[in-house]
């Protein structure tokens, strides 16, 4: 795919504002709730952002919205592509239909089925390719056709629209100290840490990442980009097996820590959040609290802390695999 213009240009919390007011009338306004279980468990007051409850189940439709409202009437009128197993199928199908606009959805065939049927649901074409790689070559070629790219994380106007998640905890919690974040491709935290730091610099933001789907951190090691082989984790929404880098430089610059997470630890999260407080999310979004548990001992008494709980898509069949 081609590359958004200025890729290692840094945001402007101005964009997120504005996206803000773009997609408002799109995309829900999640709840931010208070963990008095947590809160005692990790000893600090500790509040889930709940973008399970975001339409399609996960904080894309954000970016997806702020990224068609930005193009130009005959960029949409070319229809839109885009490439995902997870949810950005999901936001950008949904995005489109909401918006009158043709979505062709560039896919894996290992992408679950609970994927594909969503997808569908919400009106998208699916082209299904071997792999994540065959998916992006797919992808190009119909950019080469004339269609418009949405990318699910290499591009400043979808960063700046998931960013906006980070304005509505802000203005809940002005007091926040530390917040955990997933990173999959890097365009959620890149956005949510741009809106954080420029609100106030001391926010202690730290991504997390799954073993087995750690680019990021490996690229952050290596002070370069590193592709994955294969990703071997069970968080399939956090298997971009290479980040941008655009996103790269967001997180070397303004993510304070990365923490990657094992499968199990974020097995054992994810069952407790359903168990506890009722709330059903998929293992990207879990590794947070299983983040925040193992840095325990740092985190002061006194600390306001939000984890965000970025999507909800998890079949039956999962939930039962790993309980």
């Amino acid at each position: 795919m081609s590359k958004p213009n200025l890729p290692t240009q840094l945001l402007d919390v101005a964009s997120i504002h504005e996206g803000q007011k773009r997609i408002a009338a799109y995309v829900h306004r999640t709840p931010l709730i208070r963990s008095s279980t947590l809160s005692d468990e990790l000893g600090a007051e500790i509040h889930l952002k709940l973008e399970c409850l975001q339409k399609t189940g996960s904080f894309k439709p954000r970016g997806a919205f702020n990224k068609l409202l930005t193009m130009s009437d005959a960029q949409r009128s070319a229809g839109v592509v885009g490439v995902s197993g997870g949810n950005h199928a999901q936001g950008v199908a949904y995005a489109a239909r909401a918006l009158g606009v043709h979505a062709t959805i560039c896919m894996p065939a290992s992408t679950p089925k609970n994927y594909l049927d969503a997808t569908r649901g919400y009106g998208a074409e699916i082209v299904l390719a071997d792999d994540i790689r065959a998916a992006f070559a797919a992808c190009v070629e119909l950019e080469n056709q004339g269609m418009s790219v949405i990318h699910p994380f290499d591009d400043h106007a979808v960063a700046a629209g998931q960013g906006t998640v980070a304005l509505e905890i802000l203005e809940a919690l002005p007091q926040l100290s530390r917040i955990y974040i997933s990173i999959g491709g890097g365009g959620l935290i890149a956005g949510m840490a741009t809106a954080l730091k420029a609100a106030n610099p001391e926010i202690r933001v730290i991504g997390v990442e799954t073993e087995g789907a750690d680019a990021m951190a490996r690229s952050i090691a290596a002070q370069d980009l590193i592709e994955l082989p294969a990703i071997t984790s069970i968080a399939r929404t956090l298997g971009a097996p290479k980040v941008s880098e655009m996103t790269y430089q967001h997180v070397r610059q303004r993510v304070d820590e990365l923490v990657v997470v094992s499968d199990q630890e974020t097995i054992e999260a994810m069952t407790f959040l359903l168990e506890r407080t009722k709330t059903l999310v998929e293992p990207a979004a879990a590794c947070c609290l299983a983040a925040a548990r193992r840095q325990q001992p740092t985190i002061d008494k006194d600390e306001t802390v939000a984890l965000l709980m970025c999507g909800g898509n998890v079949s039956a069949a999962d939930l039962a695999k790993w309980a």
